[in-house]
């Protein structure tokens, strides 16, 4: 089979360009849209949902729904990863399901910062939690199938390594572009009011969105660079074999704790930026773009790293920078300097670990996927890369959870006010979180056995290397 040319994988890339915009509109702006501050809200923003911690005292309305949400993602990832590692379609098994989720992808991410009542109302709180099952069944959809092309588009190990470089590239580029709002929207407010303001401007990203998901779709041919034999496993025998294996566990386990790490951050950080550091909310743009650019100026001496080093000793590295990082940024709290100099410092000791862990991790999956159908005969990539994806959702709805509690802890307000940005503790507290669950997952993924995985990917690589030469040799004799 054919191995895709290097611009084959930069169109592949741009797929994930897409989705992390859409993914990106959700981390940024579900709580800072739905639960408004007091400044918001003198600036025009409506009170759509019942605010404060009104459920058992400890949870917000929107942190239950997102939880809630996940029971749902419990059963469509590894469904969807099912149904695409079994399809026979003669398009291919991913591809397909990728062009059919990407409209309705994009549509409801819109979709959700519509709730149809300008007022506290249950139909509100309706609509966000059908919306809200929406995305991520559709997300489910397009990224399960994507992530699987990972393993079945790269060959070799510098083909995934190229691939993870890129996506991870993209990754950040789409998160980026999510956070635009916090500049663009102001521009619009006084003509259109502070609600459209963000809504006209997650359209018009969900329409860029849209363009890059569907591009991979029509521009590469999956059956041309990719022949495998369809899984014969139900999903639950799938399911079941794929948390067998030891090594998979182990990462899984470690990636949660890094989605919720991230997450954190990423969600606090308009926060931090206008509590903590006491600065214009302009400047969460100008510091995500700092770190994005710093970051990727890093991404080509990743795969010379790990060559050298290996990705699982990398990926430790990784998650114990992004825990200084994080550090840092709880010590604002603590230790007087402006806030400026914190968003530049949290920015360039984040940047290398960030671009580590955009990288290698989305490999390893790779690699393990590969190994395991090397040992079994059975390819079964989605349900692989299906479980990233639901430990990916999983970290973010537990942060996202977190947040929304935490973040008001030391508030002198009234609890039951939608306004958590003035609690400076609530902020250190999940600032502390987060280097706590960076720690655990570089605990976790040291038990990683990384050279029992990459022995058996080389057993095959060798034994693919030989049979030529067996068959060159056999005229002869």
């Amino acid at each position: 089979m054919k191995r895709l040319s290097k611009k084959q994988m930069i169109i592949f890339a741009i797929g994930q360009l897409g989705w992390s915009i859409l993914g990106g509109i959700i981390n940024a702006w579900l709580v800072t849209f739905y639960l408004p501050t007091g400044g918001d809200i003198e600036a025009g923003a409506t009170q759509f949902i019942k605010p404060g911690l009104v459920i058992l005292g400890v949870l917000t309305i929107l942190g239950l729904i997102t939880a809630l949400s996940r029971v749902f993602d419990a059963v469509t990832d590894p469904l969807i990863a099912s149904l695409s590692d079994r399809s026979r379609n003669p398009r291919g098994r991913r591809i397909p399901f990728m062009r059919y989720a990407a409209v309705p992808f994009a549509a409801v991410t819109v979709l959700l910062f519509c709730a149809p009542v300008n007022a506290i109302s249950g139909a509100n709180v309706a609509w966000i939690a059908v919306f809200i099952i929406l995305f991520y069944l559709f997300m489910t959809m397009y990224c399960t199938p994507y992530n699987a092309l990972i393993s079945e588009f790269g060959k070799t190990q510098d083909d995934r390594m190229f691939i993870s470089t890129a996506i991870s590239l993209t990754y950040f580029g789409g998160t980026l572009l999510a956070y635009t709002p916090f500049v663009f929207a102001g521009v619009l407010r006084g003509a259109v009011g502070f609600n459209w303001s963000y809504r006209i401007c997650f359209i018009v990203l969900a329409v860029i969105a849209l363009v890059c998901m569907l591009l991979p779709t029509f521009l590469l041919n999956e059956k041309e660079f990719v022949e495998t034999e369809p899984s014969n496993s139900n999903m639950f025998k799938s399911l079941a074999a794929t948390f067998k294996n030891r090594d998979f566990r182990t990462f899984v386990g470690s990636d949660i704790m890094y989605w919720i790490g991230l997450t954190l951050f990423q969600t606090g950080l308009p926060f931090f930026v206008k509590v903590s550091m006491n600065l214009a909310e302009s400047y969460v743009m100008v510091f995500m773009g700092g770190m994005t650019v710093l970051s990727a100026v890093f991404y080509p001496f990743v795969s010379g790293m790990v060559r050298k080093f290996g990705k699982k000793k990398l990926t430790i590295a990784g998650f114990l920078g992004l825990a200084f990082a994080y550090l840092i940024t709880a010590m604002i709290r603590f230790i007087l300097l402006p806030g400026i100099v914190y968003g530049v410092l949290i920015c360039v000791v984040a940047a290398f670990p960030m671009a580590l862990l955009g990288i290698i991790p989305q490999s390893i999956v790779a690699d393990v996927a590969e190994a395991e159908g090397v040992t079994t005969g059975e390819n079964r990539e989605g349900m692989f890369f299906a479980a990233r994806t639901f430990s990916m959702k999983l970290g973010q709805s537990i942060a996202m959870l977190a947040f929304t509690s935490l973040a008001i802890l030391g508030a002198t307000q009234d609890l039951k006010s939608n306004d958590i940005t003035p609690s400076v503790t609530g902020l250190t507290i999940v600032a502390f979180v987060a280097v706590a669950f960076c720690v655990l997952g570089a605990v976790i993924l040291g038990l990683y056995n990384e050279k029992k995985v990459m022995s058996t990917i080389a057993s095959k690589e060798q034994k693919a290397a030989e049979e030529p030469a067996g068959n060159a040799e056999e005229p002869r004799a």
